[in-house]
């Protein structure tokens, strides 16, 4: 039961990301300016619940993975000047899933018939989703948020090969906070609520920070299957939420793509990989 409560609770966190974003955007703060602060929180809870645990800044890897860190925060930011929260998560998590699934391939990775199937239906999912017609979103801000799709591969690949999950995370936040002050001409002084830093700093602090804290002690316990599974459920949590909260309703083609997207990477994940 512990582990259940966990685990739900670290996933509505994941899917609460979106939702705070887009309403902290909507407040009027500048995206750069959310992404910086939520980033900044995030690194100093993640710092304090890693003391003693070994963090470092050193390392191509480490600095690799902060770049990675930042081009997911900041198209994630953007991207949610027009669309809407569910929507967000949904090409966010395709994007992320398939990015992964062809790095495999390139790799060398076998993937058998089932999984390819799976693949090919969230791909064509998500195509249709973002297909022209699908709704009044900004096509630069869908862009964006599947740039951000990429970098969230690419920072999740980047942590295959970290020894120490919660120290390197906590590495790779206070790194990505150095980026961001070094980019600062591009977001001081821009624009920023009250409620927008407010809801940044809990996007970062609690909801990324003590999020991905929570993911890490569950995900090895859960096993690689049942968590790919589980964390299908952060889109869907992000659309039901931003209905009730936002009252972004979802049209029927988006919910019907998001059922062929996650039906396909629940196919995919199923799949037993070939030997």
């Amino acid at each position: 039961m512990r582990l259940f409560a966990l685990t739900a609770l670290a996933l509505t966190f994941l899917a609460a990301n979106s939702l705070l974003t887009r309403a902290g955007v909507l407040d009027g703060t500048d995206p750069m300016a959310f992404a910086a602060i939520r980033v900044a929180a995030g690194a100093v809870v993640l710092a304090l619940l890693s003391t003693g645990r070994g963090m470092s800044l050193k390392g191509g890897r480490r600095w690799g993975a902060a770049a990675a860190l930042v081009v997911y925060l900041l198209g994630f930011s953007l991207a949610y000047r027009t669309l809407d929260a569910g929507l967000g998560a949904l090409i966010l998590f395709a994007t992320v899933q398939i990015a992964l699934f062809g790095l495999g391939l390139v790799r060398g990775e076998a993937a058998g018939p089932l999984r390819l199937t799976g693949m090919g239906l969230a791909l064509g999912g998500l195509v249709w989703l973002l297909a022209p017609g699908a709704g009044p979103a900004d096509p630069w801000d869908v862009g964006l948020m599947v740039t951000a799709g990429l970098g969230w591969a690419a920072y999740s690949f980047a942590g295959k090969y970290e020894p120490q999950p919660l120290a390197g995370s906590a590495g790779n936040f206070v790194a990505a906070t150095l980026l961001f002050v070094l980019a600062a001409p591009l977001w001081w002084g821009a624009p920023v609520t009250t409620t927008g830093a407010v809801l940044a700093v809990i996007s970062g602090g609690v909801t990324s920070g003590l999020g991905y804290a929570m993911l890490f002690r569950v995900l090895p316990r859960l096993g690689l299957g049942t968590s790919g599974l589980a964390q299908l459920s952060v889109p869907v949590i992000a659309m039901v939420a931003g209905a009730l909260l936002l009252a972004e309703v979802p049209s029927a083609r988006a919910i019907a793509a998001a059922v062929l997207v996650i039906a396909g990477i629940a196919l995919a994940t199923l799949a037993p990989k070939p030997r």
